[in-house]
């Protein structure tokens, strides 16, 4: 008992620090080299419950170096992105990859599911704001939308590749120091 207790001290502590750090969001907000894989981490563990009942996760993380970022609205993206990818999942469990890398004087980060994927007629749509497939009251419409003007203002890409029934990959490009 007092071992089980333990360990959930132990996570109600993780958790909570990553809600802190996720939550920065509106303290000082300040370009800074920031360890990409540190906030993913982060912000799986705060997306836990949502994701480990619908898919597996699985971090294929590459040598990349600190980026210059505002880390909580990378994080944010990262977060809209996997919660996404876990809605478009449907009854059968799936899988969600996260892979990281780096090509000259950038990094990427791929955000691929093996979810229902988007439909090749609505592709050009879905950074639209208020643009959503989900049910009336189930969605705002405004996750990847946010999500695309966050990537912009970090002078980056965000593409995505899908075809229905084959799941959706995402693809988000930084620059490694912000001009």
């Amino acid at each position: 008992l007092m071992r089980d207790s333990k360990e959930g001290i132990v996570r109600v502590r993780k958790i909570v620090q990553d809600l802190k750090d996720f939550s920065r969001i509106d303290t000082h907000q300040e370009w800074q080299l920031a360890n990409i894989h540190q906030g993913i981490d982060s912000t799986l563990n705060i997306v836990s419950n949502e994701v480990k009942y619908k898919a597996d996760i699985i971090k294929e993380y590459g040598d990349i170096p600190e980026v210059e970022c505002l880390l909580s609205q990378i994080n944010q993206v990262v977060l809209n992105l996997v919660l996404n990818a876990a809605h478009a999942i449907g009854t059968e469990r799936g899988k969600i990859t996260i892979r990281t890398g780096r090509v000259e004087n950038n990094v990427w980060i791929e955000i691929k599911d093996t979810g229902c994927g988007i439909p090749k007629e609505i592709l050009p749509r879905i950074f639209d704001p208020f643009f959503t497939t989900k049910p009336v009251g189930s969605g705002t419409g405004l996750g990847l939308s946010l999500s695309y003007g966050i990537i912009q203002k970090h002078n980056g890409h965000i593409e995505v590749d899908s075809e229905s029934g084959r799941g959706t990959c995402f693809r988000i490009t930084l620059p490694v120091n912000h001009k």
